[in-house]
């Protein structure tokens, strides 16, 4: 069993992340997945949430992940994802209007990215 795995995190517009990883934990359609080295291949619908990666070198990077699909084989996972962003890249006040906005206007969608881009920004 490999130590690491090899992660691509991709949006429709972007590659958001890169590299090696010893651990994945993001939300599916059948429920919360997590990915290490070894692991099971898959292929799988994204929900969204807050994907969690943990890199090699013992760090966390954290991504809000809207929608796309996930796949695994041979130690290389990659998360295809209509919409994603760093936790990093979020601006917390902004994302924390939108989710008044949204709630004031009853816009579930709306309403269900903020929220996402908000608990990724805790997470992390």
């Amino acid at each position: 069993m490999a130590a690491e795995l090899h992660v691509e995190l991709v949006a429709a517009d972007r590659s958001v992340w890169s590299g090696e990883a010893t651990l994945v934990i993001a939300r599916t359609t059948s429920g919360d997945i997590g990915v290490m080295p070894g692991h099971q291949p898959l292929l799988g619908v994204l929900e969204s949430g807050p994907v969690t990666i943990r890199t090699s070198e013992g760090e966390t990077v954290v991504a809000a992940v809207h929608g796309g699909f996930i796949s695994f084989a041979d130690d290389k996972l990659s998360l295809l994802a209509e919409i994603a962003e760093l936790a990093d890249e979020i601006d917390a006040q902004r994302a924390g209007r939108a989710l008044e906005r949204a709630k004031s206007e009853s816009d579930a969608a709306a309403e269900r990215r903020a929220d996402v881009r908000l608990r990724a920004v805790a997470v992390r």
